[in-house]
């Protein structure tokens, strides 16, 4: 009776293995390459033919010279092997201790008075841990300090947050972001 039972069921497992595991992703990437070829595999940016980042995944930059990512909480950070969130809720001791010190350096780095808010894309990691972009708020308040950085006006730094600004997905899902990878190759571009 157990034979009866088992044969049938291994069969079952190694058919649904085959079909689930391997031929349902092979026809969805192959859709995928003949549907958005753009998006199914030129997210990689080269610059002078070396990849110097992703446009869907999010890097650390740091110094007062680059625009900021969100923070990451992706293994070390940014670690696209150990994606994920902290799964802190919002009401943790942990959780609440970690934003209000990212506000405080947040408003230190930035020149940011107690009165000024700080964008919660700036101080909170996303569930993925690895975002490639911010809100244009966070942006915006970063841009005086990378233009004192960079001795450059203002309003050139805004002028390239504007050019690398993207609308919402969809154009109504969301809000408007800045690509931050984009933004900090552009300002490299600035002599």
């Amino acid at each position: 009776m157990l034979r009866r039972q088992l044969i049938p069921a291994l069969r079952a497992v190694i058919v649904l293995t085959v079909l689930t595991g391997v031929l349902y992703p092979l026809a969805v990437t192959g859709i995928a390459r003949v549907a958005f070829p753009a998006r199914a595999d030129r997210s990689l940016v080269r610059v002078d033919g070396k990849v110097v980042g992703s446009r869907l995944i999010g890097q650390p930059f740091t110094g007062p010279e680059w625009f900021h990512p969100r923070p990451s909480a992706a293994g070390d950070g940014y670690d696209a092997m150990a994606s994920g969130a902290s799964n802190l809720g919002p009401t943790n001791p942990a959780f609440l201790r970690t934003v209000e010190d990212r506000v405080a350096a947040y408003r230190a780095e930035n020149g940011l008075g107690p009165d000024v808010a700080v964008p919660v894309d700036a101080v909170t990691a996303s569930a993925s841990g690895l975002d490639p972009d911010i809100s244009l708020r966070n942006a915006t308040l970063q841009a005086p300090r990378v233009a004192r950085a960079r001795h450059l006006q203002a309003a050139v730094v805004l002028g390239l947050v504007a050019r690398n600004t993207h609308g919402p997905a969809l154009g109504f899902l969301g809000e408007r972001r800045v690509d931050v990878l984009g933004l900090n190759l552009a300002l490299q571009r600035v002599r």
